[in-house]
């Protein structure tokens, strides 16, 4: 084989092995976004400073839905009342107790550090306490005025969580 015909050989396989790279790259992504990352645009201001108002998010909807509802993580799930996928904060799961006690979140009687409240928007506010029944979480969103969370429609079961937020990161 001339020098010429092996050099055409190898670009051929080059750009054959170019192209299947490229299309496992492109179904990869395609993958991912269909079963595991989605960007979510945030249509209220109930998790905010968190969360702002038009701001983009990214989903990760892998995993066991009972696995992404861990207290301090930020959850996706369609919303009890009109069925719109909703953004909130996990607060208590199953077993435990929650209340509000002057702006300040309480699980199982101790006050929790909320970094990420803005307490000076919701002074006076009292809630419960309630127990969170097993197999369910207590969500709330971080500008708590506001918010429509789990103190109007309830707790919600775990298995109603659809994805956790990735970015941006919660505190």
């Amino acid at each position: 084989m001339s020098a010429a015909a092996a050099g055409a050989a190898r670009r051929a396989r080059t750009g054959r092995a170019g192209t299947a790279a490229a299309l496992l790259a492109v179904a990869s992504v395609v993958a991912l976004r269909l079963w595991a990352v989605e960007p979510l645009v945030v249509v209220s201001d109930s998790m905010e400073p968190t969360l702002p108002e038009g701001g983009l998010v990214l989903l990760l909807r892998s995993g066991s839905p009972e696995g992404r509802a861990v207290p301090g993580s930020l959850v996706v799930f369609a919303d009890p009342g009109d069925g719109h996928s909703t953004v909130k904060r996990v607060v208590a799961a199953g077993g435990q107790t929650v209340a509000i006690e002057d702006s300040v979140l309480v699980v199982d009687g101790t006050p929790v550090d909320e970094p990420f409240v803005d307490h000076s928007r919701i002074d006076g506010t009292w809630f419960g306490p309630v127990a969170v029944p097993p197999g369910h979480v207590f969500v709330l969103g971080d500008n708590r005025s506001p918010s429509v969370d789990s103190r109007d429609y309830g707790s919600v079961p775990a298995s109603a969580v659809e994805a956790t937020v990735l970015l941006p990161p919660g505190p």
